[in-house]
């Protein structure tokens, strides 16, 4: 081996996936009597070992309301859930902990800064820009805002590999055009839109840019103030943290400029019945008891990540995509959608004959989870001219045996159907 070719070798990061997986519960289990094949990582990624004990810790031995005891377990409670807001800031390297508000999760926080920002800055006849690679929760919400402001929703189209061709994208962006709203990782099609550029050009008009970070978070290392995003969302459940959480980034100069979304305890400084003072960011936007355990999870889900090297993720799930697709296009009938040339760990396609459906339920009969139907993307679906597709998506406890599982699971759906 040369001495070239021996440093080449060295030079890629590589993750010890076995130990990875001792960390997953869930994947020892079986499924129809057949070691589970977990590939439906889009939709949720199971949950290691130390979330769970998060969480049940907490139950067990700190449960306690937060910011509002003076006692022994809310100063812990309190001290536990505001760890989490640091955390997350360094996670996206945000400025600052003002910046970061906890929500249900991505789509809580797309429509925080639908009904909370778009409000104060579009009047009739001004437009709000899309793609057509968007999940419904970035499309709807608009949609909703539109309906209620006399605004326009505007889709910048998606070519036949499904991705966003820059040049369409500027050419949409009019004086008319008060936000962008862009999916940095597409959850149907795994394309990675060029979100650095895509959002240059927005702020050379001055039009601030919120980013739908949902499937990116698990799977690329995001930088906010690289991206120079206004605002990012994203969701625990998309990156080994638990359900029903999430963050929404903001800028603080347009928090500060928005009215709080929801009104209840914990967002306020003083109630009378004559006025309300506004709690300070970020609490003027987390109304209510939250999701304390949850948050805890999230921190500990981002710990988790951030003990692994993010570039041996992203080589590990690109090589178990690129194995996936190689595979595909050896099986008779096998369409892929979306081809782009930038993506993460998410494969679309369909099996001419054989409906979606049908594929999934014999696949779960293999023990093989995917996910099949419209993926809550159905515009994309309709570009595409397909009902639905099966999905195959991947994470960091995926292995090539089991893309071989995978192989063999469509091979017996080919002989069922003929």
């Amino acid at each position: 081996m040369s001495p070239r070719a021996d440093t080449a070798t060295m030079a890629k990061p590589s993750l010890d996936v076995n130990r990875i997986r001792s960390d997953f519960p869930i994947l020892s289990r079986t499924v129809h009597a057949l070691p589970l094949v977990y590939l439906d990582n889009a939709a949720t990624t199971q949950k290691p070992e130390s979330v769970i004990d998060a969480m049940s810790t907490y139950y067990r031995s700190v449960n306690s309301n937060i910011h509002r005891g003076v006692h022994a377990l809310s100063e812990e409670a309190t001290e536990a859930y505001e760890n989490v807001r640091e955390l997350a800031r360094q996670f996206i390297n945000a400025a600052s902990t003002r910046e970061i508000i906890f929500v249900r999760g991505t789509t809580e926080g797309i429509n925080l800064v639908a009904s909370a920002f778009v409000p104060t800055i579009v009047q009739p006849g001004d437009e709000i820009l899309i793609t057509g690679l968007e999940h419904h929760s970035n499309i709807v919400p608009w949609q909703l805002v539109c309906g209620q402001t006399g605004a326009t929703l505007r889709v910048v189209p998606i070519s036949d590999e499904g991705e966003v061709r820059i040049d369409e994208f500027a050419r949409k962006l009019t004086p008319r055009t008060k936000l962008v709203a862009i999916a940095h990782v597409s959850n149907a099609l795994g394309t990675v839109n060029p979100m650095k550029s895509m959002v240059a050009h927005a702020h050379e008009r001055g039009i601030p840019v919120l980013i739908d970070g949902a499937q990116a978070v698990p799977h690329i290392q995001v930088d906010v103030r690289d991206l120079g995003a206004d605002f990012y969302a994203f969701s625990a459940h998309k990156m080994y943290g638990p359900t029903g959480v999430g963050v929404l980034y903001g800028k603080v100069e347009l928090l500060e400029r928005m009215t709080p979304y929801q009104g209840g305890g914990d967002m306020i400084k003083s109630v009378s019945f004559e006025r309300t003072t506004y709690n300070d960011l970020p609490y003027k936007f987390e109304a209510g008891t939250p999701n304390i355990a949850g948050v805890i999870g999230l921190g500990e889900a981002i710990r988790y990540l951030s003990r692994l090297d993010r570039a041996a993720i992203e080589h590990h799930e690109h090589e178990l995509l690129e194995q996936c697709t190689s595979m595909l296009k050896e099986i008779e009938g096998v369409r892929l959608i979306g081809t782009a040339r930038e993506k993460a760990g998410v494969i679309s396609f369909v099996i001419e004959g054989i409906h979606p459906h049908d594929i999934g339920t014999i696949l779960d009969q293999q023990g093989i989870a995917v996910r099949t139907g419209h993926h809550c993307a159905q515009p994309v679906m309709e570009r595409f001219g397909v009902p639905a597709t099966v999905r195959a998506s991947f994470a960091i406890y995926n292995t090539a045996e089991e893309i071989d599982r995978l192989k063999t699971g469509l091979l017996k759906v080919r002989e069922v159907f003929g």
